[in-house]
């Protein structure tokens, strides 16, 4: 078996952007009224899971000397890079309340973060609209 890239395997990198799979598969299941609110509820809670705890995305957690912060890898909107440090800090700026206006403002930083922060903000709305029964008016 031959690999490719550096990350090596079948799939290369596109194994960290299953959730972009899961998100269309998810629209479908809204356009199709036969795929039934069980099918909605796990696509929206993959997605969900997937923006903020596995997309890919720069860290962006406070770093001295730099606006925009750090610019490591890092997985899902949630969780910062390989600096243990920088997992607690972005987790504290939620916590904290003057730090939630960076932590927001950095939700729409880039493209990457927008498409992943609206993924998993339309994910969540559309796993409560499939929860609740009669929330739209068919």
């Amino acid at each position: 078996m031959a690999t490719s890239g550096a990350r090596g395997g079948q799939l290369g990198g596109l194994r960290q952007w299953w959730g972009v799979l899961a998100g269309v598969l998810l629209i479908a299941a809204w356009v199709h009224a036969a795929a039934g609110p069980a099918v909605v509820i796990v696509l929206s809670a993959a997605v969900f899971f997937w923006s903020f705890f596995q997309a890919p995305m720069p860290c962006g957690a406070p770093v001295r000397g730099r606006p925009d912060g750090c610019r490591n890898n890092a997985y899902g909107l949630l969780l910062g890079c390989h600096i243990r440090q920088h997992r607690w800090q972005k987790l504290k700026m939620l916590i904290v309340r003057r730090q939630v206006r960076v932590f927001c403002a950095g939700l729409f930083s880039d493209g990457k973060a927008v498409v992943v922060t609206l993924a998993g903000l339309g994910s969540f709305v559309s796993g409560l609209v499939a929860l609740v029964p009669g929330v739209i008016v068919h």
